[in-house]
């Protein structure tokens, strides 16, 4: 695998710079950046992925939404937020969540938001990997289990969209400088998760071919 680190900034990020990723190469992303996990993720499916008449208020929440994420990057991420005595929120936590539970919904995510690229934790299957190819997406593995590290990269909060679903569960937009991620998932195919799955299947077999 590579080293380069490439800057990227979030939203507006070209197909063009997303296809020129390969897996390893590390993006160091600015830039505006919006967090989602599952139940954000079944409300697109819900009220825009599989509704063709969607009500007018949630319509306004995906204008929104598809400001920041028009080229732009989905975290995986349910923070701990607090909220200072001005009113203004700071992420006090802000580690990936595991990202495999969004597989059933990430194809039609990516192409709905024209997302450039997801970020989470631990991979995601062969649905995602399809869309990274066919949409010109990646998927970026954050840094798990440093989440106050990571918080201490979400420079603002811009906003909250639908804030009943709960702190870990609604859109925070946030905003993010040299948040850096490793290319585990590229939009030619090759995914570093399906690659140490076989190689450790591999030394798995070897190893019973030895014992036996």
């Amino acid at each position: 695998m590579s080293a380069n680190i490439i800057k990227v900034t979030s939203p507006g990020i070209s197909e063009e710079t997303i296809r020129n990723l390969k897996m390893g190469d590390i993006v160091s992303i600015t830039g505006t950046v919006v967090t989602g996990r599952d139940v954000a993720h079944k409300y697109l499916e819900d009220h825009f992925i599989h509704n063709d008449n969607p009500d007018e208020v949630e319509t306004k929440v995906l204008d929104e939404l598809k400001v920041h994420l028009d080229g732009g990057l989905l975290y995986h991420c349910g923070p701990v937020v607090m909220k200072d005595e001005s009113g203004e929120y700071h992420f006090t936590a802000a580690g990936p969540t595991t990202s495999i539970r969004e597989e059933p919904y990430e194809y039609d995510v990516i192409k709905l938001l024209n997302l450039r690229g997801v970020i989470g934790k631990g991979g995601m299957g062969p649905k995602t990997l399809k869309a990274c190819e066919e949409f010109g997406a990646v998927y970026l593995h954050a840094i798990g289990g440093a989440a106050t590290y990571t918080a201490g990269k979400v420079k603002k909060v811009h906003g909250i969209l639908k804030e009943e679903f709960g702190t870990p569960e609604a859109f925070w937009i946030i905003e993010v400088e040299n948040f850096e991620c490793i290319v585990t998932m590229d939009a030619h195919g090759k995914s570093l998760h399906d690659s140490i799955q076989a190689e450790s299947e591999k030394r798995q077999e070897n190893l019973n071919k030895t014992i036996v």
